[in-house]
């Protein structure tokens, strides 16, 4: 069982930066592909990016990249970082692993945080 906590939310100004975090309870944790995710209400929840066991690979959105950045520690920790933040990046966002290869698939994601609300104030 994996148990995850976001932090880092809130209300951000358009063109402003935000970096949420997620720890992870758990032991592997470095053996864990690890996903930010947003949705808002109304529609599905999307990708936003993710990061491989031990960070060799990362993936964005085409939403996000460029200005944004997808990181992890070896505390249990990753992080995303948005930069240039629009109205439509008000989301809730939600951390997210799995215990396999990267994927963009919410439902291939087997553990779930609680998600943290960011709002964009134009």
């Amino acid at each position: 069982q994996v148990q995850l906590v976001e932090s880092g939310g809130g209300l951000v100004q358009a063109g402003g930066s935000l970096r949420l975090s997620c720890t992870a309870s758990v032991r592997t944790f470095s053996d864990y592909t690890m996903g930010w995710f947003r949705q808002v209400p109304g529609r599905e929840r999307e990708f936003v990016a993710s990061i491989t066991p031990y960070g060799r690979s990362t993936d964005f959105a085409d939403s996000v990249k460029g200005r944004s950045g997808i990181s992890r520690d070896y505390a249990n920790s990753v992080f995303l970082d948005i930069d240039s933040l629009r109205p439509e990046d008000a989301a809730v966002y939600y951390c997210q692993a799995r215990g396999g290869p990267a994927s963009s698939t919410a439902g291939e994601f087997v553990y779930w945080g609680q998600g943290t609300q960011v709002s964009v104030s134009s």
